[in-house]
């Protein structure tokens, strides 16, 4: 049952997470989780402060004697993302997250858990609750609508924080410490033209569907190789297209743009005497998809069935130019870092293809730690989709956060891990975006580092949170609060 992770250690953190899950926190619906945190630390008798977009900043006083310490501000955000498996009825909007504990692991049924920062939101309400805690002057800030667009921290205007340390409770990794993110921008791409109306004579339409991908974070999981539902559908449409007659009238791909897309649909007719070939041709892909990613997914599902004829086609040009645009664009890790090894510098996700009455529009996720090749992988799949005559324009830029390693706040989190754990924590960069770098923007001179607990395959229904790392992250934080 989902309230068994309040019994968890350390039950104070777990409870608020616990009840973080019980409000629908999908990014854009913010009034809920805010209401709720304000009135927390109102309830408190503390400071509580909400900004004109609806960030909050609950400020707690300094234990006795420390009140002459720099203000330290923990930092995480109040928005999950909404993905589920298809087998569920779950609605983000209205509906609690269902939780249950899987051996070492919390995670969610058949939806994602929020665990991406939920559990960082939770730290910081304990750390706010507990009056036995040591600790110089603290400023709790929650923001908002991170996981699109990351509009809280673009809004957070100069003057609303006091203190110059930030500490983000974003990063998916005990053991790790991360000075530096990624930047990023979106590429919105669309295709509009007049339907047509004509179907051909003894066609029969056929439902294909792709399903069963693993997914996850566009950013934190871009590395492992996992199947794009977009990339392999399209890559089946252009035989089909090409060798079986096959018209497209309808597509539907992926659902987030921070999100590696696990299910893709399309509708297609195709000339009755082919239709054996075709499904000789579904199965042998569904073979071959999971002969290919044998080692890198779960077991992948591709199938057709017969369903009534479409009332309209895409034309036969835009099908064609879509196609071969999807087919051509670069997809996945584009460039490493040299300076950080194994640590992806560029990449892309192409994350939503999708059709409506006389209109294609299909989203990119672009990344890159270097803003000058962000802003060339950017012109490069703007070239591709220009040439096959769609429009595409630029949006939700924003820069990366670059790395400091003489941060004081990096070499008193070192020196305090070591001290704890007998050995050094691993220094890292992330290829998923942070609000640290946009939030720098405001506060030019702020010094910041980002951990948190092990948390696997975020933005996905496999999204899971590491008990034990909970915990000992938890006592790591005690630790810093106590001793910076």
């Amino acid at each position: 049952m989902s309230t068994a992770i309040k019994d968890l250690s350390p039950q104070h953190v777990w409870g608020y997470f616990y009840a973080l899950t019980q409000i629908p926190r999908p990014t854009g619906q913010m009034a809920d989780v805010t209401r709720f945190v304000r009135t927390f630390g109102q309830e408190l008798g503390l400071e509580t402060k909400q900004d004109e977009i609806g960030n909050i900043v609950i400020c707690k006083p300094a234990s006795k004697g420390l009140e002459d310490r720099k203000t330290i501000i923990m930092q995480a955000h109040l928005d999950m993302v909404p993905q589920k498996n298809a087998s569920t009825q779950h609605n983000f909007a209205t509906d609690p997250i269902e939780t249950y504990i899987d051996g070492e692991w919390v995670t969610a049924r058949d939806t994602t858990l929020g665990a991406d920062n939920g559990i960082g939101v939770a730290y910081m309400m304990a750390v706010l609750s507990d009056p036995t805690l040591t600790h110089g002057p603290l400023e709790m800030l929650f923001t908002i609508d991170e996981e699109v667009g990351m509009d809280g921290a673009v809004n957070l205007k100069p003057g609303f924080l006091k203190g110059n340390t930030l500490l983000n409770a974003d990063s998916e990794q005990e053991g790790e410490l991360f000075v530096g993110c990624a930047g990023g921008a979106d590429l919105n791409i669309s295709f509009q033209y007049k339907d047509e109306t004509t179907i051909p004579e003894g066609d029969v339409a056929i439902k294909l569907s792709l399903t069963g991908l693993k997914g996850g974070h566009s950013g934190v999981d871009i590395h492992l190789g996992r199947a794009n539902a977009n990339k392999l559908m399209f890559r089946f449409l252009k035989e089909a297209v090409c060798d079986y007659g096959a018209r497209l009238s309808s597509i539907d791909g992926g659902s987030l743009r921070n999100a590696i897309p696990r299910e893709a649909f399309a509708v297609v007719t195709i000339p009755g005497d082919n239709t054996e070939s075709l499904w000789e041709l579904v199965s042998d892909y569904q073979d071959l998809y999971n002969e290919e990613y044998a080692s890198v997914e779960n077991k992948i599902s591709f199938i057709a069935e017969t369903i009534e004829l479409p009332t309209t086609l895409i034309p036969e040009e835009i099908q064609d130019d879509l196609i071969n645009a999807i087919e051509g664009v670069q997809n996945g890790v584009i460039s490493m870092l040299s300076d950080f090894p194994g640590t992806v510098e560029t990449s892309s996700n192409l994350a939503i293809v999708k059709s409506t009455e006389g209109l294609i529009d299909a989203k990119i996720l672009t990344r890159s730690s270097s803003e000058s090749r962000k802003l060339a992988i950017c012109s490069s799949l703007e070239s591709v989709f220009s040439l096959a005559g769609a429009r595409v324009e630029y949006g939700n830029s924003y820069p990366g956060w670059q790395p400091n390693i003489n941060s004081p706040i990096l070499q008193s989190m070192e020196k305090i891990y070591e001290q704890k754990y007998g050995v050094k924590p691993l220094v890292k960069v992330m290829h998923a975006g942070l609000e640290c770098g946009i939030i720098q923007g405001a506060y030019p001179t702020m010094d910041m580092i980002s951990f948190g607990p092990t948390i696997k395959s975020p933005h996905s229904p496999d999204e899971a949170v590491h008990i034990k790392s909970v915990s000992n992250t938890w006592d790591l934080l005690l630790d810093i609060l106590a001793q910076v």
